[in-house]
């Protein structure tokens, strides 16, 4: 069979455990096998910017249950396959955007196949609520460090000067939580940003992100993901309606249906640096437990 000539019909931004699906075509890769459907439940990593993690998940053909050991994003111009580092932006002409499920080298999958994908419930629920407080973070961190700025600068979502997207330099999303580093570098500073002093008052920035983050999730504020369409790389928003203001910010994820289902957010900061530049990590912790039922 040739390889897929149309993106990957994906059914995980709208909360989707499970699908139905055939394979369209199955090959070798670093000791597994790769087997690309027509559609999938399955959240992979996206090696361009690999913020939340694949799905754990199970692949279910002819009785068998196989375990989906990783999920990556694929790319084909109907000629070469490459799988995970991918040398084209989404959404280029002539290339198709895949998702590649890795399974046991030897898994009896085979083209024209009917399969069934089911993701892991529990990992799902605790990514999604980590990646949705990454994102009202990031928003109330702005908030925080809005009065560091002299210069007219990008805004975000709700009107602030965009200090996260400006600096950041990585994101991992964890279940229930996440890590962001920025880079404090001359560019931002140029920018308008100042770090005067701000080693000293972490303790303070922390309590600030935490007060905002606290009237959010007291707020329920509720999230909700829009898309244009339902392919792999057709672009989806995360919107949460906060109290007097809905942010919208682009993401590829999945994400939990409020902010009160998070229970509460708490961040801490530490300031270090990477090669001579100051680096500041923002590490983001959800307490679910607290959630109200």
């Amino acid at each position: 069979m040739a390889l897929p000539g149309e993106d990957t019909v994906v059914t995980f931004p709208v909360g989707d455990l499970t699908a139905t699906a055939t394979v369209l075509h199955v090959a070798p890769h670093d000791g597994a096998l790769a087997v690309f459907t027509d559609r999938t439940s399955i959240h992979p990593v996206d090696h361009a910017w690999p913020d939340q993690p694949a799905d754990a998940g199970v692949l279910r053909v002819d009785g068998r249950e196989l375990a989906v050991h990783d999920a990556v994003v694929a790319a084909t111009d109907g000629e070469s396959l490459h799988i995970g580092d991918v040398p084209v932006r989404p959404g280029t002409d002539g290339w198709s955007f895949l998702v590649a499920h890795l399974v046991d080298a030897d898994a009896p999958v085979t083209e024209g196949a009917e399969v069934q994908f089911e993701a892991d419930a529990a990992l799902r629920r605790s990514l999604s609520r980590g990646h949705t407080a990454c994102h009202a973070a990031s928003l109330a961190l702005n908030r925080a460090l809005a009065d560091r700025w002299s210069k007219s600068a990008r805004e975000d979502a709700l009107g602030a000067p965009d200090f996260d997207g400006i600096a950041i330099a990585t994101s991992r999303i964890e279940p229930d939580g996440s890590v962001d580093r920025y880079r404090l570098n001359k560019s931002l500073r140029r920018a308008g940003f100042d770090a005067t002093g701000l080693a000293e008052h972490l303790d303070q920035l922390a309590a600030s992100v935490d007060a905002t983050l606290a009237d959010w999730v007291a707020a329920d504020a509720r999230v909700r993901i829009e898309r244009v369409g339902e392919h792999l790389t057709d672009r989806r928003t995360w919107i949460c309606e906060l109290p007097g203001a809905s942010a919208r910010i682009p993401c590829g994820g999945t994400h939990a249906d409020s902010l009160g289902e998070l229970g509460g957010i708490r961040v801490a900061f530490d300031l270090g640096e990477d090669g001579g530049t100051p680096v500041l990590t923002m590490t983001t912790r959800v307490d679910a437990g607290s959630a109200a039922s």
